[in-house]
Order: C-alpha cells, then sequence, then structure tokens
C-alpha cells in the first residue's frame, strides 16, 4: 500500500501539469502489478510493464514519438512539477537532464528524442550516480543539472515531507493510517 500511495501521488504531479502525456511504466511489474498501478490513474493512460534492468530507457521506447521524455521515480510524491518543466527545458541543449536525489541517486531523468548512442549504452536507471553521467558524457554539456529533490526511500526520509505543500494525499493518508 505504500508504494501504491507513493505511486499514486507521483502520478497526480504529472497528471496535471500542462503539456505533457503522463504514461506509467512499472518496472519488473507482473500483469498484477500493471493493473493495480493502472487503477490509480486517469482512464485512457497508458500503463505498461518495462524490465527492470533497463526501466527508464525501455519506458523511453514505449512512449512513441515525442521530442523529450522525462521519467519520474515513484518515491518522490511531493516534488513540484516545476522541477519536471526544468528538465524538459534543459533537454533543448543536453542529451539527458536529471534531478539529483539526495540520497546520490535521482529523482527524475529526462532524455531528448532521438537517444543519443551514450546513452543507450549506459541504460541509465534512477539509481545511476552523477558521477557515472560525468564518466560517460561525451561532451561538457551532454549532461543538465535541475535542482535536487528528495526519494522517501528508507523511514527516515519522511521527514522531509512538508506538511505545507499541497498534494501527496495518498501518502498523507498511509501515514496517518487511514
Amino acid at each position: 500500500m505504500w508504494r501504491l500511495a507513493l505511486a499514486e501521488d507521483t502520478y497526480e504531479v504529472l497528471a496535471a501539469l500542462d503539456r505533457v502525456e503522463v504514461a506509467v511504466a512499472v518496472a519488473g511489474g507482473d500483469e498484477a502489478a500493471v493493473a493495480e498501478v493502472a487503477g490509480l490513474t486517469w482512464p485512457g493512460t497508458p500503463v505498461y510493464a518495462v524490465d527492470a534492468g533497463r526501466p527508464v530507457l525501455e519506458a523511453v521506447e514505449k512512449v512513441g514519438p515525442a521530442a523529450a521524455v522525462v521519467a519520474v521515480s515513484y518515491d518522490v510524491p511531493d516534488l513540484p512539477g516545476l522541477l519536471v518543466g526544468k528538465l524538459f527545458r534543459a533537454l533543448g541543449a543536453a542529451d539527458i537532464a536529471v534531478t539529483p536525489a539526495e540520497d546520490g541517486s535521482l529523482a527524475a531523468i529526462g532524455v531528448r528524442l532521438p537517444l543519443a548512442p551514450w546513452l543507450t549504452d549506459l541504460a541509465p536507471t534512477f539509481d545511476t550516480t552523477l558521477a557515472e553521467l560525468d564518466d560517460q558524457k561525451p561532451r561538457r554539456h551532454a549532461v543538465a543539472l535541475g535542482p535536487g529533490w528528495h526519494r522517501l526511500r528508507a523511514t527516515a526520509d519522511i521527514a522531509r515531507l512538508d506538511p505545507g505543500l499541497e498534494g501527496w494525499d495518498a501518502t498523507r493518508a498511509q501515514l496517518r493510517g487511514t
């Protein structure tokens, strides 16, 4: 239930963005997991399973024609939509734009299409580090950094949630035990 609450709230943030089409990818998800997540989305939202080893790139492949795609980890229920917009903007010049998380992982990953060959080889995930991106980038400005954020990956991370921010209703309900 906890993971579904986080996913629902993260989806709601993205679904509220203007000029953004949202799809949901379930990494390593079987049909039951995909159906469960599909129950949290608006009708017509594509929901599909992707390989856990290449979740971001496989999700990008399934999206279809687009100029850019931003993948967002499920565990950022309070991510401001503005940060997603900043990634799309940065993709005008960079191959990849990321929102680094405080724990060294990535909260969001944006890629410009067609995908640069070095990204296909790297197959970044939300656990890819900035050091890995820097080591592999073919030119100085191939990687753009958006503002950092936090992910809810451990019990201590709950303290990072700001009660004053709107949204994350399903997560709040789980924390209250309702």
